[in-house]
């Protein structure tokens, strides 16, 4: 994926952590996490893991949260 791809991937997971912000915030990232999970395709995943664990500084912290328990479950993302 490109640099525009990533940005599209930021954007998009800022924007479901924005429309799950009424949640709790252990709430709210589970379900942004299992929307993740459920949707998203592998290359995404992998792509918005990486991107969180070597930079993440566009991320809101709701979304950091998300992918820290997505790549729970994808613990070969998480190999840099």
């Amino acid at each position: 994926m490109s640099k525009n791809q990533l940005d599209t991937l930021i954007s998009m997971v800022n924007q479901i952590s924005m429309n799950n912000q009424h949640y709790t915030a252990e709430e709210a990232a589970g379900r942004i996490a299992k929307h993740l999970k459920a949707f998203w395709a592998r290359s995404m995943k992998q792509m918005i893991i990486t991107y969180s664990i070597e930079n993440g500084s566009e991320l809101s912290s709701l979304s950091k949260l998300s992918i820290a328990l997505l790549s729970k479950d994808y613990p070969e993302m998480t190999r840099t």
